[in-house]
């Protein structure tokens, strides 16, 4: 009992002290801001973060193949959203062993506004993919769909494969798929990144839908769908098949 009482009285003592013990608030906060006026860098740390540098250097600028025409960033369609949707579709339907319908790559993730033709390397990649955004695939109705192709439209249009539509009205008609047109009671496989799959850019009616998730990254795919036409000596093409257009 001896040694159990200065612990009980100590516990009771550090509860009254602590209760008693009023919060503060700050009644207002001053700060003074400082210019640093010498820059000079620092030749330990330069030192340090060279070996880093390097080895970031040496992967970034590593070229994984070839483009054969300057690609750009367009609304309702461009070769280099083209490009991207290509990408993801083939490398889905290789990763996933299945037949995939569509691909769909979210306008506003594409980071850089072009590519010129000639050499690409590693780090222009990260660049025009700077997020770990990974395809997934869903299966969707056609209403689904539909309502989908629709607020791609009411945005002006994304970048896709496996699908050719007309936007009206910030609408899509002429909706078709594999050269048939939409049937909005079939069920269609399209691959997406889970961003979008998840909601995001207010793609809710997707959100509630199950993902298969075999953790590809898109931007890893890029790569991939690049180096396979490096390998048969080829360098990048994208045939314009006025997948979006706006509609007369």
């Amino acid at each position: 009992m001896r040694r159990i009482t200065p612990l009980i009285s100590f516990l009771v003592f550090s509860y009254f002290f602590s209760a008693c013990n009023p919060a503060y608030k700050a009644a207002a906060v001053q700060y003074k801001g400082y210019t640093i006026a010498n820059t000079a860098k620092d030749s330990s740390f330069v030192t340090f973060l060279q070996p880093y540098t390097d080895s970031v250097n040496s992967s970034m600028n590593m070229v994984v193949g070839k483009v054969a025409v300057d690609m750009d960033k367009r609304q309702p369609e461009g070769l280099l959203g083209d490009f991207m949707a290509d990408a993801m579709l083939t490398l889905a339907e290789k990763y996933y062993e299945t037949k995939i319908d569509a691909a769909f790559v979210n306008y506003g993730g594409i980071r850089i506004p072009y590519v010129k033709a000639g050499n690409i390397t590693r780090g222009m990649v990260f660049e025009m993919m700077p997020f770990d955004n990974i395809i997934i695939l869903q299966k969707v109705s056609g209403a689904v769909l539909k309502q989908f192709l629709d607020h791609i439209a009411g945005r002006g249009g994304w970048p896709l494969a496996g699908i050719t539509m007309s936007i009206k009205n910030g609408k899509a008609t002429n909706v078709v798929i594999a050269g048939k047109p939409l049937d909005l009671s079939a069920t269609y496989t399209i691959a997406n990144s889970d961003y979008v799959a998840n909601g995001g850019d207010n793609s809710e009616m997707l959100k509630t839908i199950p993902q298969i998730n075999r953790g590809v990254l898109l931007r890893d795919a890029l790569i991939e769908y690049i180096q396979e036409f490096s390998k048969q000596g080829k360098p990048v093409t994208v045939t314009v098949l006025n997948r979006v257009s706006n509609a007369e």
